[in-house]
């Protein structure tokens, strides 16, 4: 089985870092993975998007994907263009405090679950305000076990690279505190995932 993640925002979110995190986080449990990041040229701001497969067999999918089981937006700069990739009974996840746009009429066509998580807000009551994709990412592995908590952990310490090594604690911390903010798999990616992760 295959499962499509496709996370978009703008540069200076993070994306990029919850997407090797992700990524790594499976290849740590045994799955294969794809991961494939495409952003424009501005350091901040800028489109930023990337596609992460990840699969309990050899990826037969194309590293860009027409469809995606679940789309994270940190942002809703982009998201018009990337919005209709949301797979039929798929699940959005959008950060409460820079996303704006109205996505009912989308979510009810696909028939799709959409959760708006108070990542920037959450990873700002840490002291963490640059963490929000962290946050977003835990609520993310909590609500669909594609992986545990504890492999996003060590996933996440493994990415960060030793000059930034200084924020390894605090995203560790907005991992954890994303995790408590929806549902442990309410949407489960497999159900072997389902019976083998753990939380912290």
């Amino acid at each position: 089985m295959e499962r499509e993640f496709l996370l978009t925002g703008i540069g200076g979110q993070g994306v990029q870092l919850a997407a090797e995190v992700l990524a790594r986080a499976a290849v740590l449990e045994g799955r294969f993975v794809t991961s494939l990041g495409l952003y424009g040229g501005m350091m901040r701001g800028g489109t930023t998007d990337n596609t992460v497969i990840v699969a309990d067999a050899p990826i037969a999918a194309p590293p860009i994907v027409s469809r995606a089981w679940v789309l994270v937006a940190m942002h809703d700069e982009f998201f018009a263009a990337l919005g209709p990739k949301l797979r039929r009974g798929g699940v959005l996840f959008v950060n409460d405090a820079t996303f704006r746009t109205d996505v009912d009429a989308l979510c009810d066509e696909r028939d799709a679950t959409v959760h708006r998580v108070g990542a920037t807000d959450r990873a700002s009551a840490l002291g963490h305000p640059v963490g929000g994709s962290m946050v977003m990412l835990g609520a993310v592995v909590a609500a669909t076990g594609i992986v545990s908590i504890d492999s996003t952990i060590e996933a996440m310490r493994a990415s960060i690279p030793s000059y930034r090594a200084r924020h390894i604690a605090a995203n560790e911390t907005a991992l954890a505190a994303g995790a408590e903010l929806l549902p442990t798999f309410a949407h489960p990616a497999w159900t072997r995932t389902t019976t083998t992760a753990t939380r912290r």
